[in-house]
Order: structure tokens, then C-alpha cells, then sequence
């Protein structure tokens, strides 16, 4: 089912699709997560990095818990923007040789995943809404606090202490 395809007739259809946008978005996430366990090198990161990969598979479990309430079967569509964001991450990691900079980067990366899972929850909360699925809106809510949780986290290491390690890095 493509994003534009006659597949999707109604507004519930369109809900279900972004539904499984974010559950591959989610799946996708939780293979990439133990790269970046790997590559961070800040203690803090690499643990924060942990802890959202463990939250990550909490909320594949919420994801599952709706298509349930929904009377579907959990599954997942590509998701191109996620694969792009997470493809780029990749892709930046691999260029960087000094460590400082390298957590920087996948600090921004993981940013960047938040930012998109943030605009998809917050979408997906006010179409349950209008559909009248107050159970489901409450629990996509909990993974949207998480979501901002984890990007506060992220922001307060990047100024904290992460950003002017990589910033004191010299030629």
C-alpha cells in the first residue's frame, strides 16, 4: 500500500497506514540502535543509547497492542523516510574519525529520529482522536512522552558536555 495509492479510500485507512509507517519506523530503529551502542564512546551516550533501544521495543509492543484494538495484524510498511534518516546516520558515522566528533554526530542522528517519530505520534494522536479512539490516542501518548523525553535527554548531553568536546577537536 503506497501513501498515495487507491488502497487508502478512508480516514481510518489512512490512520491504519501510518500505523504501519511507524512500526517499520520502529523495527527499523531497533537494528540500527545497537550501531550506535557500538559507535558511541561517552559512557552517558552509549547507556542513554541502551535505555532508548529497550524503550524502543516497549513501544513495538504499544504498536502491537493497537493493531490489536483495531481487529488488524500488526504490519509493517516501508517507511522511506525513516530509512533515509537512519541511511544518512550511516553514512556520517562512517566519515568521522575522531571520537568527540563521532558522538556529536550520532547525537544529531538520534535527534533526527526523534524529531520524525515526534511528528508521527503527534499525527497518529490527533487522527485517533477525531476517529473516536480515545484508548488508542492514550496509548500512542505514552510513546510520544517518551519520544520528547529521550530528545531532551539527547539535547542536555549535546550541551552539556558532548558538543564542546567535539567543538575543542583541532585539525
Amino acid at each position: 500500500m503506497g501513501l498515495f495509492s487507491k488502497d487508502i479510500v478512508t480516514f481510518e485507512d489512512l490512520f491504519l497506514h501510518q500505523l504501519q509507517d511507524v512500526y517499520y519506523a520502529e523495527n527499523q530503529i531497533t537494528k540500527a540502535l545497537p550501531k550506535m551502542v557500538d559507535k558511541a564512546t561517552a559512557p552517558a551516550l552509549k547507556q542513554g543509547f541502551e535505555t532508548h533501544l529497550r524503550e524502543t521495543e516497549g513501544q513495538i509492543a504499544r504498536l502491537e497492542r493497537i493493531f490489536d484494538l483495531l481487529g488488524e495484524k500488526a504490519k509493517a510498511v516501508t517507511c522511506p523516510a525513516i530509512d533515509g534518516i537512519i541511511k544518512e546516520a550511516n553514512e556520517v558515522a562512517g566519515e568521522i574519525e575522531d571520537k568527540a566528533v563521532l558522538d556529536a554526530a550520532l547525537i544529531a542522528s538520534a535527534q533526527a529520529v526523534e524529531h520524525y517519530e515526534i511528528t508521527r505520534y503527534g499525527t497518529l494522536i490527533a487522527w485517533a482522536t477525531q476517529l473516536g479512539r480515545s484508548e488508542i490516542a492514550a496509548i500512542l501518548k505514552e510513546t510520544l512522552d517518551e519520544e520528547y523525553a529521550t530528545d531532551d535527554k539527547l539535547t542536555a548531553m549535546a550541551t552539556s558536555k558532548i558538543n564542546a568536546k567535539a567543538d575543542a577537536v583541532t585539525a
